[in-house]
């Protein structure tokens, strides 16, 4: 029964991590229109999104190759969620 919560849990963080990852991908891609260095913002962007994805999936993981792939399926699901929110918001724009 535990374990079965820490792959719940491990979902819900893989959803957060993509959804954090895709949603700040879609703001940099936003924003690099009006900044005044957009390859300097693209740039740290990126660094900053995968350095927290990758130390989340180290945290959720502990060792667990169960939890890692719940992490990164909820972390798939996540991506497909964004995208579909964002082309919506695109399209009404």
């Amino acid at each position: 029964m535990n374990e079965i919560l820490f792959m719940i849990a491990a979902l819900v963080v893989g959803l957060t991590l993509g959804t954090l990852f895709f949603g700040g991908l879609w703001f940099t891609l936003k924003k690099i229109t009006t900044v005044k260095m957009p390859a300097i913002w693209v740039i740290s962007s990126f660094f900053l999104r995968v350095s927290i994805v990758l130390i989340g999936f180290y945290f959720v993981a502990q060792g667990s190759w169960q939890r890692l792939l719940m992490c990164l399926v909820g972390f798939i699901v996540a991506r497909f969620i964004v995208t579909y929110l964002t082309k919506s918001i695109n399209v009404k724009q």
